[in-house]
């Protein structure tokens, strides 16, 4: 890679990290693993940087590929929970509710694609088109997964039911 492509690369990890470190936390709810997985697309775009169109949209595909292999994974090694984390967690200042209400626990109990539907629409504020390219599926899926996310929303948590879209958020 060239000096001047490099430095292209370098001024787009600067300006665009900590967004891309949120969506991923968003995700998967946890900062290392979230810095897990923006570190390692950063490195995929890296090797590929000159061959990209649209960087940000290509590191968000892998971001959330990424996230879903894990979930898989998971789904197959269970991991044995303990009583207490061996590390100081995080506080949560993100989304706070009346009663303070966990938005992030909540959204750990959707479905991954539901999960990653919410993020990327209210949180990265992408359209339903722009998240259908991101997650490569179709316009139809997106509107069904929002639909479908924020219902179970409104069974998990009916008190937000006042602040939830009405129709499942399409734009």
């Amino acid at each position: 890679m060239d000096s001047q492509t490099e430095e292209q690369f370098r001024r787009f990890v600067e300006g665009r990290s900590l967004a891309l470190l949120r969506t991923a936390y968003a995700l998967c709810g946890d900062r290392h693993a979230a810095e897990d997985l923006v570190q390692g697309a950063l490195a995929k775009l890296y090797r590929r940087w000159h061959k990209v169109d649209e960087p940000e949209g290509y590191v968000r595909r892998i971001i959330y590929n990424d996230q879903v292999s894990r979930w898989r994974r998971r789904s197959v090694l269970r991991e044995d929970p303990v009583d207490e984390v061996p590390e100081d967690a995080l506080p949560d200042r993100a989304a706070v509710v009346d009663d303070r209400l966990d938005v992030w626990q909540l959204l750990q109990q959707l479905a991954p694609r539901q999960r990653a539907v919410l993020v990327l629409r209210y949180y990265e504020d992408l359209s339903e088109r722009e998240i259908a390219a991101v997650l490569g599926c179709s316009l139809g899926t997106v509107r069904s997964q929002a639909s479908r996310a924020i219902a179970r929303l409104r069974v998990l948590a009916p008190e937000l039911t006042a602040t939830l879209p009405v129709d499942g958020g399409h734009a």
